[in-house]
């Protein structure tokens, strides 16, 4: 305990001189940084932040060293993101390579495959995509058509790829591919894939929102060396199961990730509904925010003692659709709360007469009913639940 305390004032000391004071406010949207060849960045401090974290480590302090981060244990991990939380530090960097790809490359990705790509991943210099949703090819993951033909030191790739979330703004993709007809889930692999091979191609999808974050994404022709394939040929849906774990795992945590420029929902109740006291008058409404409250700090801790579960090896997998069906609901219903409380203040658009959280609020709120479906819906997620961690007969 003494040397996590030590820990912990070093962190706390360090965090206090080298986060500039403009990365300890709330994040707006157009200020995350997900790094990649073309990241730009509308406040310096935002790049200054990331480079300070990335020297560190600590843009994935649980990663070795020797793949970009600082080796932390889970408890060391803990402060860092307590310290962060107490001091109100902005996440220096976010993406699907430090969320999603890393883990997985973490345990089957080949040495040279880990030294290739981890390292710029923790440095913010990699932006990644995920390849795995098709026109037909949705909740039925496993009946993915896209072909990976091997054509000697590479595979010829052809198909098409649907809701790749910021493809367009991508340097590489994980992709699930076949690489064979005979079996179903036994006939698909995993590979890495440069967004500017030749033949590939993104069209962005605009959502309701007003967003383009998905994207349609095609492949004609596409060369992808051999030394690209994770794990073995026709073995990629064990990599696919795991990586997808990790991602419903960060879309559960979705709201707190990239909530921080929306006012918590009591805050906003009582802005909003308020009495001179703060108190808001409307009992049910009161009980509603009082509960969302509740809810959402017994998830919290239920996450937190999920992680220490994990880091002892005794987590059951099936928890992550679990926390995936759980969090995205409850980001739904904070959403809806929100609206209560704001009423038409919170369906502005555009225009003067609305604040920039507002205006935030309407999208995010649209935004926010597309989290029940990525990942997997919550319908599947429920049937994964009652499988795996209920062990429910079929």
């Amino acid at each position: 305990m003494s040397q996590l305390d030590d820990f912990k004032r070093e962190t706390r000391t360090w965090l206090e001189a080298h986060c500039p004071s403009s990365m300890r406010t709330p994040m707006p949207e157009d200020e995350r940084c997900w790094g990649g060849r073309r990241a730009s960045f509308k406040n310096p401090d935002t790049q200054l932040w990331l480079t300070r974290m990335a020297e560190r480590g600590w843009t994935v302090p649980t990663w070795p060293r020797a793949c970009g981060g600082a080796g932390l244990s889970a408890e060391e991990a803990r402060v860092l993101e307590t310290e962060m939380s107490a001091l109100g530090c902005r996440q220096p960097l976010f993406g699907f390579g430090i969320s999603m790809l890393g883990p997985v490359l973490l345990k089957y990705g080949t040495e040279a495959q880990k030294q290739a790509f981890l390292p710029p991943i923790a440095r913010g210099e990699i932006r990644w995509c995920q390849g795995y949703s098709e026109p037909g090819a949705g909740s039925d993951l496993a009946n993915l058509q896209t072909r990976a033909e091997d054509r000697g030191d590479h595979f010829l790739v052809n198909g098409q790829k649907i809701w790749t979330s910021y493809a367009h703004l991508s340097d590489w993709i994980f992709c699930l591919v076949r690489t064979s007809t005979e079996r179903k889930q036994g006939g698909i692999s995993f590979l890495l894939l440069d967004m500017q091979t030749p033949g590939v191609e993104t069209r962005p999808i605009t959502l309701i929102s007003g967003a383009s974050v998905f994207c349609e994404t095609f492949f004609t022709d596409v060369k992808v060396p051999k030394a690209q394939l994770v794990g073995q040929v026709n073995e990629g849906w064990t990599i696919a199961k795991e990586l997808l774990q990790h991602e419903r795992g960060m879309i559960s945590r979705i709201g707190r990730a990239f909530g921080g420029a929306i006012p918590a929902v009591e805050v906003l109740a009582q802005r909003y509904l308020g009495d001179s006291a703060g108190r808001i008058q409307d009992p049910v409404l009161r009980d509603e925010v009082t509960r969302h409250a509740m809810n959402d700090r017994a998830f919290e801790l239920t996450l937190q003692r999920a992680g220490e579960e994990s880091a002892a090896g005794t987590a059951n997998g099936g928890l992550s659709s679990f926390f995936k069906y759980y969090g995205t609901e409850q980001n739904k219903r904070k959403f809806e709360l929100i609206l209560k409380c704001a009423g038409t203040r919170a369906l502005g658009w555009e225009g003067e007469e609305f604040s920039a959280e507002e205006l935030a609020v309407c999208r995010t709120w649209l935004r926010s009913k597309g989290n029940s479906i990525e990942g997997g819906t919550s319908e599947i997620q429920l049937n994964v639940i009652a499988k795996r961690v209920l062990g429910l007969p079929d």
